[in-house]
């Protein structure tokens, strides 16, 4: 047996006639030690935190290079980003959306006249009059722009990822990734946001004035309105305000959900944080995002919720509606809808990134 276990340990090469006799044991020994070497080594945390923040450890990736493994082409990571994204566009649209019907009714509403006392007496008159369908008027619009926006918001952080170069060791790193993908996205929400305003305050208008004759029958007519008013700068009536909330918001939007996902992570021997704790980073990632900026986002309400025709508008500006809105009632009134806002907030955003997450670990 010791000489079959002699022969056995020899690795023999033929090279232009010239045989060469390799011990297998060296070749053992110097395979370990590349394995094991810093650069090499792969830790099961590693492995936790490629899942729980979507980027390999730089170990993680010597160890695909060196085991021979493909790995993922640009256009396969994107098409995976763009469809999880896609989920999680449907996912906040079906829960924030009766949420966000009455946070427009009461955005809009006359300060002088209001047509609703609070978040629940506009949901009941909704319900009352048009039933529970009323809560989703107009959400057809949304629900194909979500869609859109958040494959394109989900596509553009990922790539923002690579850019900046994200680290748990920086955390500002996901802020600074999460300001460039909003920039980016604004772009296609501005549009959805618009057209999706003017369509919920024609609710407003007839519950205030029984006289009044809505101006569009379909989204399409909107959009075709305002065209041929503004021409291609028609879709992004108050586009200023938009980004005046998001640049800032989705940093923190982004800059708190992962953060506060790898704090979890961290706790746990594999890396991964459990499912509650992925809902409840999105949740106060949603919170921060509406919480901190939420005057803005009803100077950009009020402006989108403006006259389509220029010339009848009622601003001139984000500091001309700002100025007219505080004078209607003061802070109070650029306050105006928070709480059905911050209900829609925490669910509506865990939701969406724990579908997101989770659709993109499924995807592997």
């Amino acid at each position: 047996s010791d000489r079959v276990s002699r022969r056995s340990s020899a690795v023999r090469r033929k090279k232009k006639g010239v045989t060469m006799t390799v011990p297998s044991n060296v070749l053992l020994q110097s395979f370990r030690s590349v394995l094991d070497s810093p650069g090499m080594s792969v830790s099961h945390a590693r492995r936790g935190h490629a899942i729980a923040t979507g980027f390999a450890h730089p170990a993680d990736s010597a160890f695909v290079a060196a085991s021979g493994a493909e790995p993922q082409s640009a256009l396969v990571r994107s098409a995976k980003d763009v469809f999880a994204g896609t989920c999680g566009g449907i996912t906040v649209t079906l829960v924030g959306h009766p949420f966000d019907t009455v946070k427009v009714l009461l955005q809009t509403q006359s300060a002088t006249n209001p047509a609703y006392k609070g978040p629940l007496d506009a949901a009941s008159k909704v319900v009352k009059s048009e039933g529970f369908k009323g809560l989703y008027k107009g959400v057809t619009s949304p629900l194909a722009g979500q869609m859109f926006f958040r494959a394109t918001l989900f596509f553009g952080y990922a790539r923002a990822k690579e850019i900046v170069g994200v680290s748990p060791d920086d955390p500002m790193s996901y802020a600074k990734a999460g300001l460039l993908a909003w920039m980016a996205g604004s772009f296609f929400e501005s549009p959805i946001d618009l057209f999706k305003s003017q369509w919920q305050t024609q609710i407003v208008q007839a519950k205030q004035n029984p006289n009044y004759v809505p101006p569009y029958k379909t989204v399409g007519e909107c959009v075709k309105a305002s065209f041929n008013h503004n021409g291609i700068r028609g879709p992004y009536q108050a586009f200023g305000a938009t980004l005046v909330r998001n640049l800032p918001a989705g940093a923190i939007y982004f800059g708190v959900f992962e953060n506060t996902k790898n704090y979890f992570a961290a706790k746990h021997e594999d890396g991964k944080p459990r499912d509650w704790e992925i809902m409840f980073a999105g949740g106060l990632g949603g919170f921060f995002y509406w919480s901190l900026f939420y005057p803005v986002d009803v100077i950009k309400s009020a402006m989108m919720t403006d006259s389509i025709n220029k010339a009848e508008r009622k601003y001139k500006g984000f500091l001309d509606a700002g100025s007219q809105l505080y004078k209607q009632g003061g802070v109070k009134r650029l306050y105006a809808g928070l709480v059905p806002c911050l209900l829609r907030a925490s669910p509506a955003n865990a939701g969406m990134l724990f579908v997101v997450d989770k659709v993109k670990q499924l995807l592997g």
